[in-house]
C-alpha cells in the first residue's frame, strides 16, 4: 500500500494560525502540519512503508495542484492501492480531534475508523473526541477538495484547535506533536494491515 501525505496550508496561506498568546508564542498551521507530516513519514520510513509526501515546498500548494499530484501517483499505483492522509489543525473555537472524509460510504469511512481508535486511545482525555454518528461511523464528511476529487481513499484529520489555548499548547508542544504522530503511525499500519488482508493485488 502506497501512502501519501498531504500537510494542509502554506507559509502563504492568509489566516491559518493561533492568536498571540500572552507570552508573545503563536502557531503557524503550515509549520504544525508539516511538522507532524515529517515525523509520520520518518517513523514509517524506518519500517519500511512505502509513504512519500504530495508537497514538499513550504509555500501554499494549490488544491487542485494537490488533488494531480496524488491522482498521478494513484493511476501508478492503482487507486485501491493508496490512502492520503491529510493534516491539518482545526479552529473556530472548538476543541478536540476529528476526522473527514468525502461524503458517502466509501472505503475511506473504514480507514477512518482506525484513525479513530488510535486518537481515543493516544490522546489526553482532556480533548474530546468529535465524531459524527448519523451513519453509523465516527467520521464526520463533505465535499472537501483534497476528499472529493481523490480517486484514492482519503482521510482528513483535524489535530485540536489551534484558536482554543488548550489545544493549541498541546500542539505546540513536541509531546503534543509526537502524540499526534504516534496516531496517525499506528492508524496508517492498520489501514495497511486492513488493505493487506481485504484489498491487496
Amino acid at each position: 500500500m502506497k501512502i501519501l501525505l498531504d500537510a494542509g496550508h502554506g507559509s502563504d496561506t492568509a489566516g491559518k494560525r493561533s492568536p498571540v498568546w500572552k507570552d508573545g508564542k503563536q502557531l503557524f498551521e503550515y509549520e504544525f502540519n508539516r511538522a507532524v507530516a515529517g515525523k509520520i513519514l520518518a517513523a514509517l520510513q524506518r519500517m519500511g512503508v512505502d509513504c512519500s509526501l504530495i508537497v514538499s515546498e513550504q509555500t501554499d500548494v494549490p488544491l487542485g495542484e494537490r488533488v494531480r499530484r496524488v491522482n498521478v501517483i494513484a493511476a501508478t499505483h492503482g487507486k485501491a492501492n493508496c490512502l492520503l492522509v491529510s493534516v491539518h489543525a482545526n479552529a473556530g473555537g472548538g476543541t478536540g480531534w476529528e476526522a473527514w472524509t468525502s461524503v458517502g460510504q466509501t472505503a475511506s469511512d473504514t480507514y477512518a475508523e482506525f484513525f479513530y481508535d488510535a486518537a481515543r486511545r493516544l490522546l489526553p482525555k482532556e480533548f474530546p473526541i468529535r465524531t459524527d454518528l448519523s451513519d453509523g461511523d465516527s467520521d464526520k464528511e463533505a465535499e472537501f477538495t483534497i476528499l472529493k476529487n481523490t480517486v484514492c481513499p482519503a482521510v482528513l484529520t483535524e489535530n485540536l484547535f489551534m484558536d482554543t489555548e488548550k489545544d493549541c499548547r498541546y500542539i505546540m508542544s513536541e509531546e503534543g506533536r509526537e502524540v499526534i504522530a504516534k496516531l496517525h503511525v499506528e492508524a496508517i499500519l492498520r489501514c495497511i494491515d486492513y488493505w493487506n488482508k481485504n484489498t491487496a493485488k
